[in-house]
């Protein structure tokens, strides 16, 4: 028998602006080309669990956060600032120095009450975010909403909106480890924040000079819309690969490709198995758009993003139909995955800031798409207000924005304490249920070589 959902009450205190501790500059900086685009516009919640600390005891997280924050914003002063539109749609910072929508609250649950719930979707989440009227814009509204929620046991959750126009995971790490610091006593933070958008603008005059699927605008057929899409619910679900999961995946893959990274192997399974789910026309094209960070695919410019917080990085589509994707091995989708995060060189990020500017800042496809973004990187969970490593640290659900075919790998602790690498998606219902049934096939496939799963997971961690 299922166990009933977990139920609680928080408590808010009044919301508040948070400002920079210190003066800080009036000005207004331009995002880059690589920011302002369309398919950036929008907010996304990101999660920070923690747990009772002895040596924290008699601090308030809530006062550590808050008096942390107004500091931290003195180096990283546009985000107390507002975002505004110019002529051709194009998205500049106003520093005005207004601070950052911050919320206490108090719940009356304990961590260990969430059980086996501390992964996406959380119980209760709408409680841990303040829902602010217009939050869901990013125009002369503040760029971080944070609420920080003491609960009974001593423990506390940080929940942060982030305008993803501001930076990409790279950036907003960067920044929560300078927060994190700066809470735990330091008076500075150790990476100094840059702005340098002008490295990611487009040229004069702008010129497109690589392929770019993944913007290509096309109508939704007919065909493309299911039944499920338009009269079910749509649900979130995490999934979990354990190391032993990942060394199954790799035995189904052909041998020179098996030494791929275990973010390839989950995304071509993910890519699969999802077409699979959604029971397209065979003859339906079928697009992964895989994030792929271009900080270190920069050349002589590569010093100046040391401390860059901004958006740097494509997502290139790799491109096929849906008879041939599901009709081939994993390996025929880990083969087109691998070679478009190839294509990502310092001139295909110059050529999507000349397609942006060209093509008026449009939004990328999103007709049988999907988008996957690797966090493992990130390490949020290690970023520490004084209280430790967080119990979970990532984004708060599958989806963003208006696209619910966003999704992420998260490293996460399972409920027996493995380490292992989360799959946090949204689908309509019927097509979740055939999702799980199509991944729980893959996972106990005995289409294995002679060599055992046992000593593969040894070889491999």
């Amino acid at each position: 028998m299922a166990s009933s959902p977990l139920l609680f009450t928080v408590r808010r205190f009044q919301p508040e602006l948070v400002l920079p501790a210190a003066p800080t500059p009036r000005e207004v900086k331009l995002l880059s080309d690589i920011d302002d685009q369309q398919g950036l516009r929008f907010n996304i919640p990101l999660i920070f669990i923690y747990r009772y600390e002895p040596s924290m005891a008699g601090r308030d997280p809530v006062e550590v956060l808050r008096n942390a924050l107004s500091k931290t914003l003195v180096y990283y002063y546009p985000l107390a600032g507002r975002i505004k539109e110019g002529v051709g749609r194009k998205l500049m910072v106003d520093c005005t120095g207004e601070g950052v929508m911050f919320v206490g609250a108090e719940a009356d649950v304990t961590l260990d009450q969430f059980g086996d719930s501390l992964q996406p979707p959380f119980p209760c989440f709408q409680e841990l975010l303040y829902d602010v009227t217009g939050s869901e814009l990013i125009i002369d509204r503040p760029i971080r909403l944070i609420q920080v929620t003491r609960l009974s046991c001593g423990g506390f959750i940080v929940v942060i909106s982030w305008n993803h126009t501001s930076g990409d995971a790279a950036g907003l790490k960067q920044f929560m480890n300078a927060w994190a610091e700066i809470a735990r006593g330091t008076h500075q933070p150790s990476i100094q924040p840059v702005w340098h958008r002008e490295l990611l603008m487009a040229r004069d005059p702008p010129h497109i000079t690589c392929s770019h699927r993944e913007y290509k605008q096309i109508l939704q057929s007919n065909n493309t819309i299911k039944e499920e899409e338009t009269t079910t619910t749509i649900v979130h679900q995490s999934f979990f690969f354990k190391p032993s999961d990942i060394a199954r995946i790799r035995l189904l893959v052909p041998f020179h490709l098996s030494q791929c990274t275990t973010f390839d192997l989950i995304t071509a399974c993910f890519w699969y198995c999802r077409t699979k789910a959604l029971q397209l026309k065979p003859e339906e094209e079928v697009r992964m758009m895989v994030i792929a960070n271009a900080r270190s695919r920069f050349s002589a410019k590569h010093s100046s993003f040391v401390g860059y917080y901004g958006n740097c990085f494509a997502f290139p589509a790799a491109l096929t139909t849906a008879g041939k994707l599901c009709g081939n091995s994993l390996g025929y989708a880990l083969e087109l995955i691998r070679k478009v995060k190839d294509e990502v060189t310092e001139e295909y990020i110059q050529s999507v800031a000349d397609f942006m500017v060209i093509n008026e800042r449009c939004l990328f496809t999103t007709v049988n798409s999907c988008i996957i973004s690797d966090l493992t990187r990130a390490k949020f969970r290690e970023v520490n207000f004084g209280w430790g490593e967080g119990v979970y640290g990532g984004v708060a659900k599958g989806g963003a924005g208006p696209f619910p075919g966003i999704t992420y790998i998260v490293p996460h602790k399972n409920a027996k304490g493995e380490e292992c690498m989360m799959l946090p998606i949204c689908l309509p219902s019927k097509v979740m249920k055939r999702f799980a049934k199509e991944l729980d096939e893959i996972l106990h496939s005995q289409n294995y070589p002679t060599t055992s799963v046992s000593s593969f997971v040894k070889s491999t961690l």
